[in-house]
C-alpha cells in the first residue's frame, strides 16, 4: 500500500486463509455449475467480463485432475469451518509461516509513531486506522501462508527500532499470538479465524484480539477489522476482496473511526475502494476519511453532516517517515 509498493508483484495466498476447492470442467462450452453440480458457481474475472471467464479459468493453479480429486474431497464440507479439518496440497502455499505473516503489518509502523506524537485525538484514528489498512496490500497475494507447529516462534527488529515476536499458541484450531514495541506503541495481536466453506469461494471471519497503545499518555486502541472472501480458489485466477466494516475504537476516550470496505462489484466496479468517518465519543462525524487499501488513505474535516469544512482540502496521509 501507497506508493512505495506500487510496482511489487502481486501474486501470492492471503495470510488467513486455511481452505478451499473446487473444479473446473473442460474446454467444452457447457455450464460450470452443471460439470461441478453446484448451484451457484461462475468464473468472475475483477478487472473485466465474463467473457473471459473460460480463459481466467485455465489460468488457475490446479491441474485437471488435482480439481476433480479435490472437489470429490472437498464437496462434503460446503457451508462448514475448514480451519483445520483440511490437509492441503503443498502447490497452493507460499515459504513463509503464518508467524511471518503477521509481521507484515509493522512496515509501515512510523504511522503509529504519528500517532504518538500527535497532539489531535481524531488525527491519531486517521493514523492508527491507516496503519491498519496497509497491511491489506499484502493480502493480494493469494498463496497460504504454512501453519506453524505448535509452540514455533518468530522474531523481527526492524529499521524503526521495533522488537516482533509471534509465538503459535494453538494447533487445532489454529492460533497465534504476538506482540511488537518500540519508543512510541505496544502492539498485541491474538490472531484466531472462522471460515465458511463456499465450493469456489471462502468466507475468514477474524475473531482475534488486536489492541495498540501509545506510550506518550498510555491511550489504548482497538481494532475490529472486517471479514474476507477468497475467490476462484480453484478454478480461474484466484482473487480477495474484504467487504464490510472496519472499526478502530480509542478505548480511553470513545471517540473511533469506522470505514466501510466496498465489495467488489460487476467489471471491478467499487474494488479496493475504502470510505468512512472518524466519530468523537458523542457519534459526531469530525473527520471524512476515502481512498483504496491498496494505494493510499486520504483525510479531510468535516462538518456534522458529513460534508467537508469550507477552506479545507482532502490529504492523502504519508507513509513515509
Amino acid at each position: 500500500m501507497g506508493s512505495p509498493k506500487k510496482n511489487q508483484n502481486k501474486g501470492g495466498f492471503f495470510a488467513a486463509m486455511s481452505s478451499g476447492l473446487s473444479m473446473f470442467g473442460n474446454a467444452m462450452h457447457r455450464s460450470i455449475n452443471g460439470l461441478l453440480g453446484y448451484e451457484g458457481l461462475e468464473v468472475i474475472n475483477p478487472e473485466g467480463g465474463k467473457e473471459d471467464a473460460e480463459e481466467e479459468a485455465h489460468k488457475g493453479r490446479w491441474r485437471q485432475e488435482e480439481r476433480d480429486s479435490y472437489w470429490k474431497m472437498m464437496q462434503n464440507y460446503i457451508g462448514m469451518d475448514v480451519t483445520s479439518m483440511v490437509t492441503l496440497p503443498v502447490l497452493i502455499f507460499e515459504p513463509m509461516t503464518m508467524l511471518q505473516k503477521m509481521a507484515e503489518l509493522m512496515e509501515y509502523s512510523q504511522l503509529l509513531d504519528k500517532a504518538d506524537e500527535c497532539e489531535d485525538p481524531y488525527m491519531r484514528l486517521v493514523y492508527t486506522t491507516s496503519w491498519a489498512i496497509s497491511v491489506y496490500y499484502a493480502y493480494q497475494r493469494t498463496w497460504k501462508p504454512f501453519n506453524p507447529i505448535l509452540g514455533e516462534t518468530y522474531e523481527l527488529v526492524n529499521h524503526n527500532g521495533i522488537t516482533f515476536i509471534s509465538e503459535q499458541v494453538s494447533h487445532h484450531p489454529p492460533m497465534s499470538a504476538g506482540h511488537a514495541e518500540n519508543e512510541h506503541f505496544i502492539y498485541d495481536v491474538t490472531s484466531k479465524l472462522k471460515t465458511k466453506f463456499l465450493g469456489n469461494s471462502l468466507d475468514v471471519y477474524p475473531v482475534g484480539r488486536t489492541r495498540v497503545v501509545l506510550k506518550r499518555d498510555g491511550t489504548v486502541f482497538e481494532l475490529v477489522p472486517p471479514p474476507t472472501k477468497v475467490n476462484n480458489l480453484i478454478f480461474g485466477r484466484t482473487w480477495v476482496d474484504s467487504p464490510g466494516e472496519m472499526v478502530m475504537t480509542n478505548l480511553t476516550t470513545g471517540d473511533k473511526a469506522v470505514l466501510y470496505f466496498q465489495p467488489c462489484g460487476w467489471f471491478g466496479a467499487g474494488r479496493y475502494e475504502v470510505d468512512g468517518y472518524v466519530y468523537n465519543a458523542a457519534e459526531e462525524p469530525k473527520i471524512l476519511m476515502t481512498g483504496k487499501w491498496n494505494e493510499f488513505m486520504s483525510y479531510q474535516p468535516c462538518d456534522l453532516e458529513g460534508e467537508p469544512l469550507t477552506g479545507t482540502e482532502l490529504k492523502e496521509v504519508s507513509f513515509l517517515c
